[in-house]
């Protein structure tokens, strides 16, 4: 390669926007490089990792900044796009494809509309997307008044200021997302030594392990010397509690069958407590360098279920409502409460005994379209 082609930059495509309470650029399957390793070289430099501050590209400098959709027609059967989701991390600069974003799916619908993957209806439209990091789908409807897409509207989601129009997200065929297993270990609670210095934390911290809609590790507050009432920022700056988290999270990947997770975002950590305003449980989300400022659409959904499911750290916190008759199984309003809100998720459940089956999870997000135009990544590392 020539001096001259390294230093040119190359031009792609995109739409900067706003995915429930995450943001980043979707790009068109077409307009990337075919090459998985070319195209996360070309992401990594979209969204300049790992520079951290990512002052060199779109990123923000955090977790919820810098995630990436790429979307295009989808060739099943059962679905009318498909959906990658590419976690770029600002620090560590690896592009981890295994996991899922609830919170950028809402801006898939849009996207696919307006660019004309989709036929829009009149008033809304609905959508099947294949999730392609996880094979799994879900139901979207998007506002879509006279057949064109709205952004405005009167719905407000704690995190994002102000109101947008509803997006509806209906997740299916969720258990074992990535492991393929609900409970990849076959037990709902297990016990982990922590390595670690945290003075008041248990030496044995009890833990589940499941993977619905995303593989997480969940935790009680209490046993990590914590009130569950921390934000973010305390947390983050803790960092006896950090390595004490991470130590946890790096077992547990290898006992779900991930292997080493040290340069992976999957598993996903939480630390829950008792709810103290209302709602039906309360969390801490790691993705799992930061702790999110609100909370994950699929750790949302992973709580939720384990929450429902007698056994588990989760359940032994909960405060559940009553259920309610489903379409396959009971339906129930479980309310996440994070550091900046709620998030509420409406679980389909069948129990059986002491076993249950998740059939969906539900939430409302919105969106917002930022800005459309061209990122340029260096010749050297696509090449025109």
């Amino acid at each position: 390669m020539t001096a001259e082609q390294r230093e040119a930059q190359r031009s792609v495509p995109c739409v900067l926007m706003r995915g429930g309470t995450s943001r980043g650029p979707y790009f068109l399957a077409d307009d990337l490089p075919a090459d998985p390793a070319t195209r996360n070289a070309v992401l990594l430099a979209a969204m300049g990792s790992p520079q951290g501050r990512q002052i060199d590209g779109l990123g923000g400098g955090t977790t919820v900044t810098s995630k990436v959709a790429v979307v295009g027609p989808s060739d099943h059967p059962d679905a009318d796009v498909d959906y990658l989701f590419a976690q770029v991390d600002p620090v560590w600069g690896t592009v981890d494809t295994k996991p899922t974003c609830g919170n950028m799916l809402a801006g898939v619908g849009p996207f696919a509309i307006e660019h004309g993957l989709v036929s829009a209806g009149d008033p809304s439209t609905s959508l099947i997307v294949r999730n392609v990091n996880t094979d799994t789908f879900i139901d979207v409807v998007c506002q879509t008044p006279g057949g064109k897409v709205t952004y405005d509207g009167d719905c407000a989601i704690d995190g994002v200021d102000g109101t947008a129009a509803p997006i509806e997200l209906r997740f299916r065929d969720i258990e074992g997302s990535v492991t393929g297993s609900m409970l990849p270990t076959g037990r709902k609670s297990e016990v982990v030594a922590v390595a670690g210095r945290r003075t008041d934390c248990d030496t044995e911290v009890e833990v589940t392990l499941i993977d619905i809609a995303m593989p997480m590790v969940l935790a009680r507050a209490p046993d990590l010397g914590c009130t569950g009432g921390e934000t973010p920022d305390e947390l983050e700056s803790d960092n006896a509690f950090m390595a004490v988290m991470e130590s946890i999270r790096r077992e547990a990947g290898a006992r779900m069958g991930l292997g080493d997770v040290s340069e992976s975002v999957v598993p996903k950590f939480g630390m829950l407590s008792e709810p103290r305003h209302g709602g039906t449980i309360a969390s801490r989300y790691f993705t799992p360098t930061q702790c999110h400022p609100t909370h994950a659409v699929s750790g949302a959904i992973c709580v939720a279920a384990a929450s429902v499911m007698p056994g588990t750290v989760a359940a032994s916190l909960a405060a559940l409502p009553i259920d309610r008759p489903g379409g396959s199984g009971a339906l129930t309003d479980v309310v996440i409460e994070h550091s900046s809100g709620s998030l509420a998720v409406l679980l389909e459940a069948e129990r059986r005994d002491d076993s249950v089956r998740i059939a969906s999870g539900g939430v409302t997000r919105t969106a917002r379209k930022i800005m459309a135009g061209m990122v340029y990544v260096p010749g050297d590392v696509w090449p025109a």
